[in-house]
């Protein structure tokens, strides 16, 4: 008996047939298919412009790009409002929903955006240093010197750390513990990267 294979874009594999349309549309493209996140993914000089996947009660291309995208037959839907920035995706719940020259107009106005570079940039998360973290580095200015020369992301992951705690005596703890690898420039989850 041949193992099936599952992945977080099919959660029912109840949609073969219908994904199996897109991949034939998507093959007249000039995308390349891979393979990614467990998922399917179709790029464009490496770049990820398209998926698709099967979920428990629709079947989807979406554009990773797609907030860029016209949308004239106003068909694309933010999966996760508030969450998501830049994806949007176009669901379907039955083969005789697909319209192939729509989503070919789609897939190329994706492609020529790639082409142009549209991407939205990431907004930089503002530093937040507490009360508590101020008081340390005020108390201890060594610390404070290694503390300023981390990246901001390496900053924000102490921050978070020690900030996330409750009570005083954990964060008292946290400090003492974090001490010795801020002194030496670790961040807090390196071994993890």
């Amino acid at each position: 008996m041949e193992k099936e294979t599952k992945n977080s874009w099919n959660k029912t594999n109840s949609w073969g047939d219908e994904l199996e349309l897109l991949r034939e549309i998507l093959a007249k493209t000039q995308l390349v298919p891979a393979t990614k996140w467990g998922g399917e993914v179709y790029t464009f000089n490496g770049k990820n412009v398209v998926g698709i996947g099967g979920f428990k009660n629709y079947f989807t291309i979406w554009f990773f790009n797609g907030v860029f995208l016209k949308d004239p037959k106003k068909v694309l839907v933010n999966a996760q409002e508030g969450v998501t920035k830049a994806l949007r995706q176009w669901r379907f719940t039955s083969k005789n929903e697909i319209d192939e020259k729509a989503i070919l107009q789609y897939i190329e106005e994706a492609i020529e955006n790639e082409k142009l570079g549209k991407k939205l940039a990431p907004v930089k998360k503002e530093t937040i240093i507490s009360d508590f973290f101020q008081n340390q580095l005020l108390a201890d200015l060594e610390l404070k010197k290694h503390f300023e020369k981390l990246t901001p992301g390496k900053q924000r992951e102490y921050l978070e750390y020690i900030d996330s705690a409750k009570r005083e005596e954990t964060k008292v703890g946290r400090m003492e513990k974090i001490k010795p690898m801020v002194l030496l420039g670790i961040g807090l989850n390196d071994k993890y990267k």
